[in-house]
């Protein structure tokens, strides 16, 4: 049995305590938590019979032996310095997205657990939901010939006191807005499918709420392939979520998922059909309770798979490196107020560095990081 340990009991917490308490991980279980404020520790500890601790550190102490994985959910600006020391306890990592807000913390992150001998889970559930797994299967046997445009929307709703919550909500050094945030898992399945971006130029502006990071964007990306990606992100939609949607042009087939959380095949059409085709449109209906969807069932069982059995992670550090380099490229154009190419550092653009930098990690280089920019 894998034992997993949450750090963090916020919002996206409860996910991931329902399935693994629940027995709906298959090999998995719900061993501890750990959470700074006192009243979601204490519901927690209460509604899923585990044992709490206000510091993750004497978590890891008290039950380091009882532990095998250690999911880091708090806010994104900490998940680099949560990773680096909890890697230190010889434990595998999950992280939510997106794993960092800047490029360096996640190549500490992603050289803490490799020289931890420990594994670096990325949280990209939106990948696993059915109607995405039959479009990238369909991406990957050339079924629409040439790629002309891919186009994400994110059109949810999220009032102010959905902000005021937490103080580091719509902050750029803790969270960001629409796009490192809502957004980012959209900005993954677009280049997921697309391939490797080249450019993007990003235009955003807080439309709504009184935070500092916005709540309204668009980007437009182009790739090496020649295709055209279009991102669509708001949380100013009103009175309630509206829709999250991906849909793929072609020469030779259209395919859209809509819902709200990637979970509708809308549109499977292709000129050459096949016999799985008539299919598609029935089994992809797919209707969640919310905006996650049902795609954390499927990530973690393939997270338990990979630490019992040595199966390939869906999305390991150097995999969730690849689209916080776009997220970056998106903020650092929005702050340039022109085009960005992707083999760039961030200048001016303030994502993630309105705080103590992540302390420097005295640790051999990762031997396998590909694509980081020079210095």
């Amino acid at each position: 049995m894998t034992a997993f340990a949450l750090v963090g009991c916020g919002r996206i917490a409860k996910r991931h305590a329902d399935l693994l308490a629940g027995g709906q991980i298959k090999g998995a279980t719900l061993a501890a938590v750990a959470e700074v404020k006192d009243d979601r520790l204490r519901n927690f500890t209460r509604e899923y019979g585990v044992p709490g601790y206000a510091d993750y550190h004497a978590m890891m102490e008290a039950m380091g032996d009882r532990i095998d994985v250690v999911s880091v959910l708090t806010e994104s600006g900490n998940h680099a310095r949560h990773t680096i020391d909890l890697a230190r306890y010889g434990k595998h990592v999950v992280v939510e997205k997106p794993m960092a807000l800047t490029l360096p913390d996640a190549e500490a992150m992603i050289r803490a657990c490799d020289s931890a001998n420990v594994k670096l889970f990325v949280v990209k559930q939106n990948r696993c939901n059915l109607p995405v797994v039959r479009l990238r299967q369909a991406v990957a046997a050339g079924r629409f010939g040439k790629i002309v445009m891919g186009t994400v929307r994110v059109r949810w709703s999220r009032p102010q006191a959905y902000y005021d919550q937490d103080p580091w909500r719509g902050t750029l050094a803790m969270d960001g807005g629409v796009f490192a945030n809502q957004a980012s898992h959209h900005v993954d399945l677009l280049e997921w499918l697309l391939g490797e971006p080249d450019t993007v130029f990003a235009k955003a502006r807080t439309a709504l709420v009184d935070i500092e990071a916005e709540d309204t964007g668009v980007a437009l990306i182009t790739f090496a392939s020649g295709a055209i990606g279009v991102v669509e992100a708001t949380t100013a939609v009103r009175p309630k979520d509206l829709e999250g949607s991906i849909s793929i042009l072609g020469e030779r087939g259209t395919v859209e998922i809509g819902g709200f959380a990637v979970n509708e095949m809308k549109t499977w059409n292709f000129v050459d059909q096949g016999p799985e085709d008539e299919a598609v449109l029935r089994e992809c209906r797919e209707t969640p309770p919310d905006v996650y969807g049902f795609g954390h069932k499927h990530y973690l069982n393939n997270v338990v798979d990979s630490i019992q059995h040595g199966g390939r992670a869906l999305v390991d550090g150097l995999e969730g490196y690849k689209s916080l380099v776009l997220l970056s490229a998106i903020y650092e154009s929005i702050a340039q107020e022109q085009e960005v190419r992707l083999r760039f550092r961030p200048r001016i653009s303030r994502l993630g560095l309105e705080r103590p930098v992540a302390p420097p990690v005295l640790l051999p280089p990762v031997r396998r990081l590909v694509g980081v920019p020079a210095a």
